[in-house]
């Protein structure tokens, strides 16, 4: 039933108009045989209703970076929030480097060296070598404080301090892994949170990002 009510209100009329038939709808618009919909002249000085745009606030979609979209949707992130380009640049440039044990180049790099080289090239800052000294010359944060940035460590080997990442929001971070070198991984993993041993920020980190960066 409800299919014949469709096919005599909507498709009936057209049908109709294919006829060379004028059909009438509702207050005096309607269909001729051109098929071209006639607007009574009374109708004609009326306005059209000023469109109105979602989120005219946010950036237009075409100024967004191709690379805010792929690494948004890794860390399931809204893609305006990735401002910072050179970061997200560098992580591009470097992502699945493999993991080399004192290798600080793109032929094979170690955790420590690819956060102290990120954190050097992206926010101007010095890190030590090892993860240890970075761990021990950084702030300490809680979880809760972590920013995009600040270093988080970790314990997978015999020392108390043998990898770190550097954190990039929504509980993701990126590292150099022994498994599949430099990848972005998740403070949620099962893994990474039972070795998880803290977080530290360089103080002077921040400096050298301004707006011509992002």
């Amino acid at each position: 039933m409800k299919f014949i009510i469709f096919i005599i209100l909507v498709i009936a009329p057209f049908w109709a108009a294919a006829q060379g038939k004028s059909v009438h709808f509702i207050e005096g618009i309607e269909i001729n045989g051109q098929a071209k919909i006639l607007i009574p002249a009374a109708s004609a000085s009326v306005s059209a209703p000023t469109p109105v745009f979602w989120g005219s606030n946010l950036p237009q979609i075409e100024k967004l970076s191709p690379l805010q979209f792929k690494y948004a949707m890794m860390m399931d992130r809204e893609v305006e929030s990735l401002d910072n380009l050179s970061l997200y640049s560098f992580i591009d440039g470097w992502m699945s480097t493999p993991y080399r044990m004192g290798g600080t180049s793109k032929s094979g790099i170690d955790c420590s060296a690819f956060s102290r080289t990120l954190v050097q090239n992206v926010y101007g800052t010095p890190l030590p070598r090892t993860s240890r000294a970075q761990y021990y010359e950084s702030g300490r944060l809680s979880m809760g404080e972590l920013e995009e940035g600040d270093l988080v460590f970790f314990n997978t080997g015999g020392a108390p301090i043998s990898h770190v990442g550097v954190y990039l929001g929504n509980n993701y971070f990126v590292h150099s892994s022994c498994g599949k070198g430099v990848t972005i991984s998740s403070l949620d993993d099962p893994y990474y949170h039972k070795h998880y041993r803290g977080a530290g920020r360089n103080a002077n980190k921040h400096l050298s990002v301004s707006s011509s960066s992002r």
